[in-house]
């Protein structure tokens, strides 16, 4: 068992898959928040010990929830589909966008020491983005106390080719935080066939049968007129591909998103078969070689949006890793010497 080094509360906490990476890297879950029912649900289901709210985070007081609960960590992962090039031309919802800022009373009641804020890379271009950064800097974490970095999960050993954006942030910092983030030493990439279920577990159809999609034939085509006929591969369905909607097995697998866009392509005797990768899958795909977590609520389609909306554990950890070893965890000790009767109780809690 990891030894527990911190606790952390986890706003907009989807199915948990963050957590998962915060727990492997040594942190104790106090609390999650999440408006999804059937997020909640799953969150609850892979972390008993931790309370979950289901309701929207802003209709929390968080000073409230300050007075039970006093989190070393908050990690939060705002709404991100109105700043996604995954919407299309479709108008963003600045409601949406708006979550954001919704964190900021929580770490003016909680004053937890670290901060981890997630979403995708064109929250930059936000206009309020710099709105929120300057909350931060007034919350304590100033220059050199908060970073701002791109990270790719393939990077740190997830199969999956997904870069998100980070606020990550130290109020006691003893040196400036890192421009970057690197993996562990070890650390490996890994290819999409390192998720696959083992063949024959789902049933699957031939490419080519009658009512088949004009556009999935032509995907076909494509792959096949690039790697031959018997390579195994997988079509990848919505978004703008300039790789013509396939990718190769070798490759780490692309984003997953809260659609069923990946195919499995394998030659069985002289027929191409296909089927949809699978939900067991795409949470290898999040989790990296962690098999802990489980997403077993809610049918195919929620339980593929549940993936959609994580973020991958592997990444999570490296970051927790990067702010709790060296001269942080030396301040880190020095402040929590005496922590009070509710830390201890908390702390007892969650670890039982």
């Amino acid at each position: 068992m990891i030894e527990e080094k911190f606790t952390f509360i986890d706003l907009y906490c989807g199915a948990g898959f963050g957590a998962r990476g915060l727990v492997d890297a040594g942190g104790a879950p106090l609390l999650a928040i999440d408006a999804w029912p059937l997020a909640a649900r799953t969150y609850k289901d892979n972390f008993p010990g931790a309370p979950v709210i289901c309701t929207r985070v802003e209709d929390l007081d968080p000073i409230a929830v300050a007075k039970k609960y006093q989190p070393n960590l908050l990690m939060a992962s705002p709404e991100c589909t109105s700043h996604s090039v995954a919407r299309g031309g479709k108008p963003g919802c600045e409601s949406s966008r708006r979550t954001a800022l919704h964190i900021l009373p929580w770490i003016r009641a909680l004053e937890p020491r670290w901060v981890i804020i997630e979403n995708v890379s064109r929250m930059r271009l936000w206009k309020r983005h710099p709105e929120l950064i300057t909350g931060l800097r007034d919350l304590g974490f100033g220059p050199g106390h908060l970073t701002e970095v791109l990270l790719n999960a393939v990077d740190f050993g997830a199969p999956q080719s997904r870069e998100r954006l980070f606020l990550i942030g130290d109020r006691h910092a003893l040196a400036p935080l890192p421009s970057r983030i690197v993996a562990a030493p070890g650390c490996v990439r890994r290819s999409a066939s390192s998720i696959l279920d083992a063949p024959g577990t789902w049933l699957t159809s031939p490419v080519y049968k009658p009512g088949r999609a004009q556009a999935t034939l032509d995907r076909a085509a494509r792959a096949r007129s690039a790697i031959g006929r018997d390579q195994s591969y997988l079509m990848v369905y919505y978004g703008s591909d300039g790789a013509g909607g396939w990718q190769t097995l070798d490759a780490p697998l692309r984003t997953v998103t809260t659609l069923d866009r990946f195919a499995l392509v394998e030659r069985v005797g002289n027929v191409d078969r296909m089927r949809m990768l699978q939900p067991t899958e795409l949470t290898k795909a999040m989790l990296g070689l962690d098999q802990q977590h489980q997403i077993k609520f809610g049918n195919r389609r929620q339980r593929v949006k549940l993936c959609g909306n994580g973020i991958c554990a592997p990444v999570t950890s490296a970051i927790a890793a990067a702010l709790t070893r060296a001269n942080s965890l030396e301040s880190h000790s020095r402040l929590e010497l005496n922590p009070s009767p509710t830390q201890r109780a908390n702390r007892a809690a969650c670890l039982a």
